[in-house]
């Protein structure tokens, strides 16, 4: 929505991080002009620039183009587009059907689609408008107004309160601070948790209240909007008593939408982007209509059934000619033409016969299909909210369906790509800490200056502003910290240190810039922060240089075991290794801590060269790498530390369940490698005995294709272990620039896999690349923040986790929960549910129609082709809206193969389902074939029994056309019903009365619509047949003898197939159905290597009697496809030989 006219294209570089097109707004030109509380020059011509708004947008639909739009999105679809056409050939022409038997149909299926998607997009509009309506204060008029978010203009001055989001990208104008300077953090945009600084410029730091404010004179120009978040080039021009003063303005000046103000009690912003033109909104990824596998196929089925009835159509016309080729059939002496169809022209009657050939057959496309199918997914989408097992009691939050039309998508998931940082657990504030600390000392009288040491060099930041429940802790009122005093950290390592050392007496007081306060025992002490030396992933090490109260110089350094212990000369370095290998051991991540002191002309050397390199123009990073290798040399070793990461519950054991399903994870994240790594190997996506290969830091394109070529020969070299591969943004960039099939290649290679530094977009250009790829898998992307808004568009399936970033990837994602652990149930059952009752839905479908219009076609050969109906409108009507709909729509809400902790419990199970095997050609045809064979026997079975002797009422009169028709109907509805009711495996009361309800509503309303004359038809046709055809005991014999023909086959099928190729969900429904009786055949009257046929002897054996006791002891072969993946849990314990 734009406040002005519509704007040019603007032409910018466009940045690397870039890959996809999100929201591209128009703009004139290269720059925009803000002027600071929209105060705009008084003199000459000005024309405003036109902004857009500050409005969000996530939903579909408006109020005024819905209709029309979802008409369009609707009739896209083969069927309804296909219906449509049939309804208006109906109008135009004489046809054999009314046009009430195409046109209700489709016009149910098109209304109840539309309230369907209507309600799904008044959700959105819903939490749109929870963001849009936010309150938030700008000035205005010299006072501080509130208003909603959506208000908020270019130009408008925001005041933002600590711990608050920011509501468009500001340019940071003041803080409550003297210096301008505020804490921010940017996890729900990039990832990181770490505290931002960011500055205003002098001239406007001083206006920190709303009168100075509005008294400031001031214009920013800026670049127009684009999608890199690390990227902001503008300037600000300030007036001050007539002068004219120019500042530049840099990412460390913006603060962006999205991210939260911390630490900082309020700050005072100018808004540069609003709405849909803010970097958050630019790194959205066009919003796309998804569609899962399962509407693919259906519309290709769809396509071999339209050519299944062209086919019909043609070849009724061409054998209607045919027939009529003779006199005596062309123009029989009961039906003499008019001078009108002698004269027609035989090209348009042709067509005129074509298409009423096409009307009378036009119901084996099912458009009830679609309806059945948008009912099922709509209210099976509910269960997944109502499930006690995914709601989260400490937060109050259960399952959130945004999007039911992918529900039986995840059951055919391959590809998972998630955002590790959600599997870490958010828990409150006070003694329940996040990390766990382990401390080993190098010798015991160093512990003092250890501590010190870890809780001075660090890059924590402190608030003092949050209760954080210290109070009853150890040490608290002795150690003089504050109750209030929060610490910050940009890793959660240096977080868990600093809160450690504060435990054990020495306590990290604050930073301002200049000196470092600790408490050591209650006792002050101040530092003075001489030099940071910054961590970087090649020294794997951070120190700071200190001068100590007593004005000793001295170096604290940490970092990994290898990159402090070989400039170690001193200390104990075998005993630290010990240590450091026992916490290795137990899956802790270790930092080693040294130290060194410096001499006054040391120092004053160290300094020199410093100030040198950061000041070098010409290759900065290298001459502070020489510089930092220098300093941190001669060390003296002081000893080791172990964090424990706590990540959610059940983080690891969800992580294997789904590689146990066959579904190969890959994380994408925008934490540092090292992080990344270690957090990977925490959660269980990698392992210890893992080789783990590195594309980290690469800088061109032949560097990135030496690597991955190097790499792709150590796979094949070491190809009987498992590979892990760790990739960061800059390579994934250059990788895929040219060598894309050469990364996939190896990707393919590796069980695991993880990105690290990953820009938002970045992480949607690795999904579609996974769903691009020749596999073409099924993909599912998981995350918690705005950053992970594009990567969940992207995929086939979007879950957003209800975390602490915002609600950004909740509200656009398909699905949400509110713990990482809660996707194990939603796939292994909700998507195992899902797709078996769709797909069977699907086959059923197609076959009942089928079994419905095939004897219409064969009813044409004993007709000439005349057009005849066999059945009558009203059944043709009702028979899939009424006959036949309910008993389907019941089973693929209820209807469960397994029990779901069966599911949970043998995640390989999952496998059976995949590539979505069960709506395969091979299950299609089958279907179909058998609909074809149901329908002949439901045809020539009637022809066969009635037709030599059609005196076969009570009162002796003859079967009729619609007597015969109604026959066929009659052992058609039971038939198809009874099927159905062989491919339930779990019934309910509801399945019950649905299934019996059915046949019986049939048989009533067909007594009541043929007992009654109806006035407004114009034929009464069906008088009295109904009741004429039950009162013939021959009717009775026939439709028993053809419901029982049809069906028998389908049961000896089942059973052999089960006892001779039992599949190992069918294994599962044997243990499940059996547990607790004795002697099952699939479990101790099968011995281990027995074939189908022993297995199958094994049974009548059983069922006789005669079971061997000697077989008592039985567990799955080695050679079981599926038993073999999860021993321990699978694995059967010997039974009593007594039981057997």
């Amino acid at each position: 929505i734009w406040t002005g006219c519509a704007l040019q294209c603007f032409d910018l570089p466009v940045p690397s991080l870039a890959f996809l097109q999100g929201f591209d707004p128009p703009h004139q030109s290269d720059t925009r002009t803000v002027y600071i509380a929209n105060r705009f020059p008084q003199h000459g011509h000005y024309i405003p620039q036109r902004f857009a708004d500050n409005r969000i947008i996530s939903s579909k639909y408006t109020i005024w183009n819905f209709v029309p739009k979802n008409l369009f999105e609707q009739f896209r679809r083969i069927a309804n587009f296909y219906f449509l056409i049939i309804f208006l050939v109906q109008l135009m022409i004489d046809t054999p059907t009314s046009p009430v038997t195409s046109g209700l149909p489709l016009f149910f299926v098109i209304t109840v689609t539309a309230i369907k998607q209507g309600y799904e997009d008044w959700l959105r509009h819903k939490a749109d408008n929870e963001v849009n309506g936010a309150p938030v204060f700008v000035v205005r008029s010299g006072s501080l107004v509130q208003t909603r978010s959506k208000n908020i203009r270019v130009g408008d001055i925001v005041r933002v309160a600590k711990d608050e989001t920011f509501p468009a990208d500001l340019v940071l104008l003041s803080s409550d601070r003297a210096e301008g300077t505020c804490h921010i953090t940017t996890a729900s945009l990039d990832g990181e948790t770490n505290l931002k600084t960011h500055y205003a410029v002098p001239e406007t730091a001083v206006c920190q209240s709303v009168s100075r404010l509005e008294a400031l004179q001031a214009v920013v120009e800026c670049q127009q909007p684009e999608a890199d978040l690390y990227r902001f080039v503008g300037r600000i021009t300030v007036t001050q008593q007539g002068e004219e003063i120019v500042r530049p303005l840099g990412p460390e000046n913006l603060l962006l939408r999205g991210a939260r103000l911390k630490n900082t009690k309020e700050i005072f912003g100018v808004a540069v982007y609003t709405g849909m033109e803010s970097k958050m909104a630019l790194n959205y990824k066009c919003k796309s209509q998804k569609r899962s596998a399962v509407e693919k196929s259906m519309n290709t089925f769809l396509i071999i059934y339209l050519g299944i009835l062209l086919f019909e159509a043609i070849l009724s016309t061409i054998l209607k000619y045919a027939w009529q080729a003779e006199q005596k059939w062309d123009e029989p002496f009961y039906n003499q033409k008019t001078e009108q169809e002698k004269n027609s022209s035989k090209i348009l009657k042709f067509i005129s016969d074509f298409l009423a050939f096409l009307v009378l057959y036009n119901f084996i496309i099912p458009i009830s299909l679609y309806v059945t199918v948008e009912m099922q997914k709509f209210l099976g989408s509910f269960f997944i909210g109502w499930d006690l097992d995914l709601y989260h009691e400490e937060t109050d939050q259960k399952a959130q369906v945004n999007t039911s039309d992918l529900n039986e998508e995840l059951g055919q998931v391959c590809g998972e790509c998630c955002k590790i940082r959600v599997h870490r657990q958010n828990r409150p504030r006070g003694n329940d800490r996040r990390f766990t600390g382990w401390f080993r000392f190098s010798c015991g009288n160093q512990e003092s200056l250890f501590l010190k040491a870890v809780s001075l060099c660090h890059t924590v930041q402190i608030s003092y502003d949050q209760t954080d429940g210290f109070g009853d802790m150890p040490f608290s009122h002795a150690n003089g910290f504050s109750p209030q005093m929060e610490y910050y950290a940009s890793s959660p390592d240096e977080k868990a240190l600093v809160e450690a050392t504060k435990r054990m007496g020495v306590t990290f007081m604050g930073n301002n810039g200049e000196t470092m306060d600790i408490k050591t025992f209650g006792k002050s002490e101040k530092y003075k922060l001489l030099h940071v030396l910054e961590f970087d992933a090649n020294r794997r090490r951070m120190s700071v240089i200190l001068q100590t109260p007593s004005g000793e110089t001295v170096l604290f350094t940490k970092g990994a075991e290898s990159a402090i212990l070989p400039y170690a000369k001193s200390g104990e370095i075998d005993k630290t290794r010990l240590h450091v290998d026992e916490f290795a051991l137990k899956g802790l991540r270790t930092l080693v801590v040294a130290w060194r002191r410096f001499s006054v002309d040391e120092y004053r050397e160290v300094d020199r060269r410093l100030h040198e390199a950061r000041t070098a123009l010409q290759q900065r990073e290298e001459r502070l790498a020489e510089v930092f290798s220098f300093i941190e040399r001669d060390l003296e070793l002081l000893g080791a530390t172990g964090v424990e990461d706590k990540l959610q519950e059940k983080v690891q054991e969800t992580i294997e369940a789904l590689r146990l399903a066959g579904i190969k994870v890959w994380v994408l994240t925008g934490d540092k490698h090292e992080t990344a790594v270690s957090v990977s190997l925490s959660c269980g996506h990698f392992h210890r005995t893992m080789n783990i290969l590195e594309l980290v830091q690469q800088k061109s394109d032949n560097e990135c294709a030496e690597q991955l070529r190097r790499l792709a020969r150590r796979i094949k070299e070491d190809h009987v272990i498992q590979h892990g591969l760790v990739v960061d943004g800059a390579s994934l960039s250059l990788a895929l620039r040219e060598h894309e099939k050469l990364f996939m290649e190896v990707c393919k290679n590796c069980s695991a896999v993880l990105c690290c530094r990953m820009a938002p977009l970045q992480k949607a250009k690795v999904v579609r690349l996974l769903k691009t790829s020749l596999e073409k898998p099924i993909t599912l992307a998981i995350g918690d923040g705005a950053n992970d808004v594009s990567m969940i568009q992207e995929a086939h399936v979007g879950i957003g986790i209800m975390g602490k970033e915002g609600r950004q990837a909740v509200r656009n994602s398909d699905y949400a929960i509110a713990r990482f652990k809660f996707l194990s149930k939603l796939l292994l059952v909700h998507g195992h549910f899902y797709y078996i009752r769709i797909a069977t839905l699907v086959q059923y479908f197609f076959y009942k129609n089928v079994c419905f219009i095939t004897p219409q076609f064969l009813y044409q050969f004993f007709c000439l082709f005349s057009q005849q109906t066999l059945y009558d409108s009203v059944y043709l009507t009702l028979y899939n809206i009424c006959f036949t709909s309910l008993p389907i729509l019941v089973y693929s809400l209820f209807e469960q193969l397994v029990h779901p902790h069966v599911l949970q419990s043998k995640p390989a199970l999952y496998r059976d389902i995949s590539k979505n095997s069960m709506l395969s050609f091979k299950t299609f045809l089958y279907w179909t074939l058998l609909g074809f064979c149901h329908a002949f026997v439901f045809f020539f079975g009637s022809y066969i029994l009635m037709g030599e002797d059609t005196s076969l009422m009570g009162n002796g009169q003859m079967f009729g056309n619609w007597t015969f028709g109604t026959l066929v109907f009659t052992v058609m509805v039971i038939t198809v019903t009874l099927k159905l009711a062989l491919e339930t495996h779990f019934w309910t009361w509801i399945n019950h009365f649905v299934t019996w309800g059915s046949i019986a509503f049939y048989f009533v309303f067909s007594l009541f619509y043929g007992g009654i004359i109806w006035p407004f038809l114009h034929t009464q046709d069906m008088y009295f047949v109904f009741v004429q055809l039950l009162s013939s005991g021959s009717a009775w014999f026939a439709i028993i003898i053809i419901v029982i023909g049809c069906l028998f086959p389908d049961v000896i099928k089942k059973v052999f197939y089960r006892h001779l190729q039992p599949t190992n969900t069918q294994k599962s429904q044997l243990v499940e159905a059996h547990r607790g009786i004795s002697c099952v055949d699939s479990l101790c009257c099968v011995s281990e290597g027995s074939s189908g046929c022993a297995r199958l002897g094994r049974l009548v054996e059983r069922v006789m009697g005669r079971c061997d006791p000697v077989r008592g002891a039985r567990s799955w072969s080695n050679s079981d496809p599926y038993f073999s993946n999860d021993r321990s849990i699978l694995t059967l314990s010997p039974m009593e030989v007594s039981h057997c």
